[in-house]
């Protein structure tokens, strides 16, 4: 079976039991402010964890892309990816309502339609003799999930291959610090976890307390790569298609044949050729993503090195990346010059500091010298470094390290410009502001500005957006009256509910709209057919301007290629 026949397949089941299809999300939080990457299929689907209604309904099934960095010194094993793709299906509340179509599902449903897709000889086929599951063995927060254990009894799996774990192998916390979470159980097959169920019934709040959530929500995912290799009977996720035949790539480029390093380069590259083809335009960088893609690019050739490969190689696997895998993901081939110039911009910046990086590392220089002036990763310092037996001081890297940044907002600590803090007032009037602040700059720099990205918390917004030049004071004050004079009008905040289609046929912007299914909620400012704001969004919003006060602009600036950033406050 192929990772493309798997989708399918799995999309078809779904469906078949009352759910809509929806489209995967960017690589990029939208509403999280906590994290750098969606690192899992529920990770777009926060606010309706929590309540909001989706505008496709209750029960979702998807394809989502995604990337984790936590396991990042594994990858070259048999098992563990920094990208993956992850098939998921949710229901969203109303566990308790008569069945039928479109109603929501909790314990007993999913762990039924988890088996049928499995072992049913219509699906996967699975023989039921070689699967094992875990379930929650409860503690203080919550109790032992003895449904759970009495549903897979049901199914026939004996008490033996049903293990009880604790909070920390079977409980799925928050995509960020705070968040949705719940207890899971855990499918095996002869050994390998293929599939997950998450039964999502708390909310962890920022002094880790876990609450019961308003709704009951049931999150599960399965890792495609993971799961084909286990149907194909290979040990290796890196015997599976198109990874692949992306290694093989790498095999013929390189003079020294070692398997760990070919799998590292491919995985790496792969995962930063979606990075850089994601629609937010993440380039490398010494903070937050670009850190991340930094890392994987710089990693990537430093074990190109060492299997021998001399002339500049990332673009050539990135092609192959893009040739394999954007008849799925188009936005590869659309954005494929962007992806190659900069993986070749920055495996020359790399190359031409490597070798003297390298003969600074002999010489004992400071990990951060090495980090500022040289490019080295701390964490590509700490495996050089590892390698000859050196013990590197990370606290006083990371102590320099957030001296260096101005806000100490770094990739090491975990944290992404994008996003909202809270659901709170405050929050909420500068998210709505947000709006008011992206129409204005449109009308007054041009149609080309488009949201690039945005962080808010209870103190402050923070947009990025397309533009390539500094702002003039002028222009900066016109943006600024723009914006006051709306809200001096008390307009009103209207939402609908539409198709995606009446969405763009009324010119709402949507630049995170790939998420969203046939239907989406629009949020438009002033009177409907001329309205000063209208996009697609999913966030929180006042009911008119006039609550947000007075808007003042305190900074703006560059923030990366051709992309600038704004920082407000409302008084």
């Amino acid at each position: 079976m192929t990772t493309k026949e798997l989708k399918d397949k799995y999309l078809e089941f779904f469906k078949e039991k009352g759910h809509k299809i929806i489209s995967g999300s960017s690589l990029i939080p939208e509403n999280d402010p906590t994290a750098l990457f969606i690192s899992a299929g529920m990770h777009p689907l926060v606010p309706y964890l929590l309540g909001e209604k989706h505008p496709a309904g209750k029960r979702l099934v998807d394809v989502q892309k995604s990337i984790r960095t936590s396991d990042i010194d594994e990858v070259g094993d048999d098992v563990h990816l920094t990208f993956f793709e992850m098939l998921g299906n949710w229901s969203l509340g109303d566990p308790d309502a008569p069945n039928g179509v479109g109603a929501g599902y909790w314990k007993k449903e999913a762990i039924e339609m988890s088996w049928e897709f499995l072992t049913d000889k219509k699906w996967l086929g699975l023989d039921k003799d070689k699967i094992s599951v875990t379930v929650f063995v409860g503690d203080s927060d919550a109790p032992f999930d003895e449904e759970s254990y009495n549903l897979w009894l049901k199914r026939g799996i004996p008490k033996e291959r049903i293990v009880k774990l604790p909070k920390k192998d079977n409980w799925w916390g928050p995509a960020g610090k705070t968040g949705p979470c719940g207890p899971c159980t855990e499918m095996f097959y002869q050994g390998i976890e293929i599939w997950n169920d998450v039964f999502m019934e708390f909310n962890k709040t920022v002094d880790g307390k876990y609450e019961p959530l308003k709704q009951k929500n049931v999150d599960t995912g399965m890792g495609v790569e993971r799961t084909v290799a286990v149907l194909n009977g290979k040990k290796s996720v890196f015997d599976v298609e198109p990874i692949k035949s992306i290694v093989e790539k790498v095999r013929k480029l390189a003079k020294n044949k070692d398997e760990k390093s070919e799998r590292i380069i491919a995985e790496h590259l792969r995962a930063a050729t979606f990075i850089l083809g994601d629609e937010n335009g993440i380039i490398p960088s010494n903070v937050e993503q670009g850190y991340v893609l930094r890392r994987l690019i710089r990693r990537a050739i430093r074990y190109g090195k060492k299997i021998g490969i001399e002339k500049a190689f990332t673009h050539e696997i990135s092609n192959s990346v893009i040739e394999l895998m954007s008849d799925e993901y188009p936005e590869l081939e659309k954005n494929k010059d962007f992806i190659i110039e900069q993986l070749v911009q920055e495996e020359e910046k790399f190359n031409k500091t490597l070798e003297k990086g390298l003969k600074e590392f002999e010489k004992g220089t400071d990990p951060f010298i090495l980090f500022t002036t040289y490019g080295f990763p701390i964490e590509m310092t700490e495996e050089l470094a590892k390698e000859k037996g050196i013990k590197i001081n990370r606290e006083k890297f990371q102590k320099d390290f957030e001296k260096h940044q101005e806000l100490s907002r770094t990739a090491i600590a975990g944290r992404f410009k994008s996003g909202l803090a809270d659901n709170s007032e405050a929050v909420t009037k500068l998210h709505t502001a947000t709006h008011l602040l992206l129409a204005a700059l449109r009308k007054v720099l041009g149609e080309h500005v488009y949201q690039k990205g945005s962080n808010i918390t209870a103190e402050r917004l923070r947009l990025d957006f397309s533009h390539s030049e500094k702002m003039t004071a002028e222009q900066l004050k016109k943006v600024e009256d723009a914006v006051n004079e709306v809200i001096a009008k008390d307009l009103p905040i209207n939402c609908y509910e539409v198709s995606l289609e009446k969405a763009k046929e009324i010119g709402a912007m949507g630049v995170f709209e790939s998420k969203y299914g046939d239907k989406v909620k629009v949020y438009s400012v002033g009177m409907s057919d001329c309205p000063f704001s209208c996009e697609i969004c999913a966030g929180p919003h006042i009911k008119s301007t006039g609550q947000l006060g007075h808007f003042k602009i305190l900074k703006e600036e560059a923030s990366s290629a051709g992309v600038r950033r704004i920082k407000a406050i409302l008084e």
